[in-house]
């Protein structure tokens, strides 16, 4: 959430700002609410003072035995005044909180200006060892299988997870799953043992004000499965607070802080959680129907980092170069770009993202998300630290996809493909698959 002062203050380069995102400001709105939060609080204020001097003088006049019931009387009419008022306050100040939680966070001044990806600026380029310039692999001149051809002959079954749960969903079995479970053991190991972060273990299951926290809600309510209990199955919308399944581990992780003073010593704070993570949209409609590149269901390997404001875009690089260790060790070709203002997201003031290379589809493809969310999160989460002046600051929170399991396995079912359909496994990730070498 954007800070009310920064509004108050600097309206017109806030607006400028949100311009690069493509999001128009509503001007008018917001200056009506705050007219009316202002006058509500300055008459109040004021007769909360002119309540607080007749207590006074009924104090004295109790004390000198004298009649004070007129102003008893007045006292309490004050006070039914004064109630009715600060009703009128809340609705008006949850009224102007409901309006501030629908913009986004302002672009970092280093993000360049555009409306879609198209505008995405490419910061570098990493080809492994024995791949050509042109992504082929060494002593290969065979068309490459996508992803489902090959999958399929190693235990995916896309039939019988359809059957199960419908479309965007998946099933594997015998070498696929175990590649698939290796992956993530393998990016838990880097991340814990190289990179210093703890492993953590998360609801699967959050309430409202956690994903409120995280950016999530109110804006992407319709992105998120909404979960029915037992009791009330035919009812979602009942009068208890409402809990979803997280889209990502971003969301229970940076709200470990909620509500917080964090100290200066504890920080950075380096979090990691591999998780599943449910999506209701899962993509653009008609894109990417075939294969589990899209999936409703689908789990990912996601790095937090808990921040002061002062270190916290070195912590962003720090991140993406755990992130790119991963692809790096894998010998997968991958490229950086970094997003422009109108392609972020929307807790984001700065984001990379990383894509591999899918040689069937002769493109480079997301495979993870790099963004540094300022104090945007922590505002909303009410997460703070206290500076080396003792002065309370908002923290900066930042995440990372490190990496996406299924992205990662399209990747190396593609990148790693013999011309017969079997598939070699990444050397990093023998140990996990009983040394094995093929599938």
């Amino acid at each position: 959430m954007l800070d009310l002062n920064l509004l108050k203050k600097d309206i017109e380069k806030v607006i400028n700002r949100l311009k690069f995102r493509g999001f128009n400001f509503d001007q008018k709105k917001f200056d009506t609410l705050e007219h009316k939060r202002k006058s509500i609080q300055i008459e109040t204020e004021k007769y909360q003072s002119i309540r607080n001097n007749l207590a006074k003088k009924i104090g004295y006049l109790k004390k000198n035995n004298e009649n004070y019931s007129n102003l008893l009387k007045e006292s309490k009419e004050l006070i039914d005044k004064v109630k009715n008022l600060e009703n009128e306050l809340n609705l008006v100040l949850s009224e102007l909180n409901d309006f501030l939680s629908m913009i986004p966070n302002l672009p970092n001044e280093n993000v360049p200006f555009g409306l879609d990806s198209e505008n995405n600026k490419e910061i570098k380029k990493w080809i492994p060892k024995g791949i050509s310039s042109n992504f082929v692999l060494k002593n290969s001149n065979f068309v490459p299988k996508d992803h489902v051809v090959i999958g399929e002959k190693l235990g995916l079954n896309l039939s019988i997870a359809a059957k199960m749960s419908g479309a965007r969903f998946s099933f594997m079995h015998g070498n696929i799953a175990k590649l698939y479970r290796a992956i993530s053991q393998f990016m838990l190991d880097l991340h814990t043992q190289m990179h210093g972060y703890t492993e953590c273990y998360t609801p699967f299951i959050v309430n409202q004000s956690v994903l409120f926290g995280a950016g999530q809600l109110p804006k992407f309510q319709n992105e998120m499965f909404i979960v029915s209990k037992g009791s009330n199955i035919n009812n979602i919308y009942d009068k208890e607070e409402k809990q979803y399944l997280i889209s990502t581990a971003e969301i229970p992780l940076v709200n470990t802080v909620k509500d917080s003073i964090l100290s200066l010593k504890d920080m950075p704070i380096k979090l990691v959680a591999y998780t599943p993570c449910f999506r209701s949209e899962a993509g653009s409609s008609g894109k990417d129907t075939k294969g589990i590149i899209r999936q409703h269901q689908f789990d990912k390997v996601e790095l937090v980092q808990i921040s002061t404001p002062e270190f916290s875009y070195q912590c962003m690089e720090d991140i993406l170069q755990h992130a790119e260790k991963v692809l790096q060790l894998l010998e997968i070709p991958y490229r950086v770009v970094l997003l422009c203002s109108g392609d972020m997201g929307f807790s984001s003031a700065k984001t990379y993202d990383i894509e591999v290379w899918i040689p069937s589809q002769n493109t480079w493809r997301e495979i993870s998300s790099i963004s540094n969310c300022e104090s945007f999160q922590a505002r909303r989460m009410h997460a703070k630290y206290r500076n080396n002046n003792g002065k309370l600051e908002f923290v900066h929170t930042l995440n990372g996809s490190a990496l996406a399991i299924g992205r990662t396995l399209i990747a190396i079912l593609e990148n790693y493909q013999l011309e017969n359909g079997d598939v070699l496994i990444p050397d990093v990730l023998k140990k996990y698959m009983n040394n094995q070498s093929l599938l």
